[in-house]
């Protein structure tokens, strides 16, 4: 009974030292080495006096009853490092890599965001570079030129201005086009007079239709559009 004891003990003591060994090994435990050793001086200082009482208690113990506290003080020891020691530091590996994936996941979004950041900034100067000059700038006299010269001004039948406010300090000229009676020669041309002028000018929206059923003449309804920048 004694030996099966003896050997549980020595089993108990071998495990608590590659507990230990292991425990050791940590890089966090290795760099608060001196913190500890300096600690543990300290504690020893301190217990010196229990642990000199302790001693002369356990002397007096007998033989099976010391090899009994051996045990048990073996696998107390071994349950306060798993517990308080090993499993918190184990841990901080796993902590560490979700920050590290934390930190990769806010990289790549700030990367994305410099990607849009540089294609908004890219998309802005081409828009700036396609924006009307000034605040006197207007689109209903560009556009009734245009027209009068490609098709005729008794061909309009109506033509409203308006503005329309957006973000950024940009604002858009917008011209709104009746035409009445034209060929498609004149359809055409139309449009080519509003596409090639030196201003750019964009065509909205068009809808054509026939003047009247089986007629050869057209009415065209169309929404002309320039963007102004304020300033």
């Amino acid at each position: 009974m004694t030996g099966r004891i003896g050997r549980i003990g020595e089993w108990f003591a071998n495990l608590l030292g590659r507990l230990l060994r292991a425990i050791a090994a940590l890089p966090p435990v290795r760099r608060a080495g001196a913190l500890i050793a300096a600690l543990w001086a300290r504690l020893r200082q301190l217990a010196a006096p229990a642990v000199a009482a302790f001693r002369g208690w356990f002397d007096k113990r007998e033989p099976r009853e010391k090899l009994l506290l051996r045990v048990f003080g073996a696998v107390l020891a071994a349950l306060v490092l798993w517990d308080f020691v090993y499993v918190p530091i184990s841990g901080l590996g796993g902590d560490m890599g979700d920050r590290i994936a934390a930190r990769r996941n806010e990289l790549t979004e700030v990367r994305g965001l410099m990607r849009s950041y540089a294609r908004l900034k890219a998309d802005l100067a081409v828009t700036e570079k396609r924006t009307v000059p000034g605040k006197d700038f207007s689109l209903f006299s560009v556009i009734e030129q245009a027209l009068t010269r490609s098709i005729g001004h008794e061909k309009i039948s109506s033509i409203t201005p308006s503005e329309r406010a957006l973000n950024g300090g940009f604002h858009q000229h917008v011209v709104d086009l009746k035409l009445s009676g034209l060929s498609l020669a004149q359809v055409v041309n139309a449009l080519y007079s509003v596409q090639t002028l030196p201003t750019p000018v964009t065509v909205s929206s068009f809808h054509i239709r026939a003047t009247s059923p089986g007629s050869r003449a057209y009415d065209v309804d169309m929404t002309c559009a320039a963007l102004g920048r304020e300033g």
